[in-house]
């Protein structure tokens, strides 16, 4: 026990969470001073979704990477950095770079799909949010599958992944809609490319007038190319 470290502990979960980069900087600041703590798993656990949030992937998985390595059976993180890394990956990135990043990304997705079943209903939660939570690891990791599917050109693979994906999600997700409206696309489905187009952009973000366009493309490649029974 470390009264001085517990203080500094204290003071970081009071940290304002509207101010990210600050309090990013303080858990960088708090692992350099207690390297050994045992406050490692949550702090390592905020920077996951921190650096995920602020798109600084490869410090988002070195901290999941050491975050695992003290909880190893942690359904979200792995859910996480699965979703993450082929979502926002980015465009200089050698062969084998990619190779490796999409092969993290698939093993760190279908081990959260085989812990999901195993997971404990934490004290202090209803069996609605425990659902709802479990759903959100369900979501994110089939997202990452598909994801991976896609990066690859495996379209026919990515399509029921994604298709999971959306069905477990919350929230609905606009970038798994348009990469699976661009996926069934890409596999002749042009059908349900417009269904999924549609839904994307029926979502209030950034991609509406990209999925716009992608419903009227699937449209006119329907009208043109024969379309491929799934």
């Amino acid at each position: 026990m470390n009264a001085e470290e517990d203080a500094a502990m204290k003071s970081y979960r009071d940290a304002d969470l509207n101010d990210l980069p600050k309090k990013l900087q303080m858990s960088e600041d708090f692992l350099k001073k207690y390297p050994t703590s045992r406050y490692r798993a949550e702090i390592y656990s905020f920077e996951v979704k921190g650096y995920m949030a602020t798109g600084q992937l490869d410090k988002m998985e070195n901290a999941g990477e050491k975050e695992l390595e003290l909880v190893p059976e942690d359904a979200q993180t792995m859910s996480i950095l699965g979703s993450s890394l082929p979502r926002s990956m980015p465009g200089n990135l050698t062969e084998e770079q990619k190779t490796k990043l999409l092969s993290d990304a698939e093993r760190y997705s279908k081990k959260a799909l085989e812990l999901v079943p195993t997971l404990q209903k934490p004290m202090g939660i209803t069996d609605e949010q425990f659902l709802q939570a479990k759903n959100q690891i369900l979501a994110m990791a089939y997202g990452g599958l598909g994801l991976v599917a896609f990066r690859r050109g495996k379209y026919s693979d990515a399509i029921p992944n994604l298709e999971q994906s959306a069905k477990y999600d919350p929230n609905p997700d606009p970038v798994i809609y348009l990469v699976l409206g661009i996926s069934n696309e890409k596999a002749s489905h042009f059908d349900d490319a417009v269904t999924a187009f549609t839904k994307c952009a029926a979502i209030q973000s950034s991609l509406v007038n990209t999925c716009k366009k992608g419903i009227e493309e699937a449209k006119k490649l329907g009208a043109t190319q024969m379309s491929v029974p799934k």
